[in-house]
């Protein structure tokens, strides 16, 4: 099974700015049918953030539009989000999750590991 790999999370500011990756410990992940970056804050569910398709279509849930960037990036297999004008509100763990010919790298229903830690604060 394919695992997958977050970085780029960190402490920072409100209004600014950071990029989250994504790679996959084996395979192209450029493959997948869905590419996505879900979060999860304290005490809350987990929530979709935005997805790409391998036709390039995006989408984003409502409070991040316009502020966050789903994108692939081929030279480095990576998939990316990037964060602008981040707020208070944003501060969670950034997972990411690819849907393949085999199904979902990490099944929607389970508890999910790893992933990065976003923190905005003054």
């Amino acid at each position: 099974q394919v695992q997958l790999v977050e970085s780029g999370g960190a402490l920072v500011q409100p209004g600014g700015s950071l990029r989250l990756s994504c790679a996959p410990s084996s395979g192209n992940i450029l493959s997948a049918n869905i590419m996505a970056w879900y979060r999860q804050a304290p005490g809350k569910a987990r929530e979709g953030v935005a997805t790409l398709t391998r036709r390039g279509d995006t989408s984003y849930v409502a409070s991040v539009q316009g502020r966050f960037t789903i994108s692939r990036d081929v030279a480095n297999n990576a998939v990316h989000l990037q964060m602008n004008n981040l707020q208070t509100e944003d501060t969670a763990v950034y997972y990411c999750n690819i849907l393949t010919p085999s199904g979902w790298a990490r099944p929607p229903g389970d508890s999910w590991d790893q992933g990065t830690q976003v923190t905005v604060s003054s």
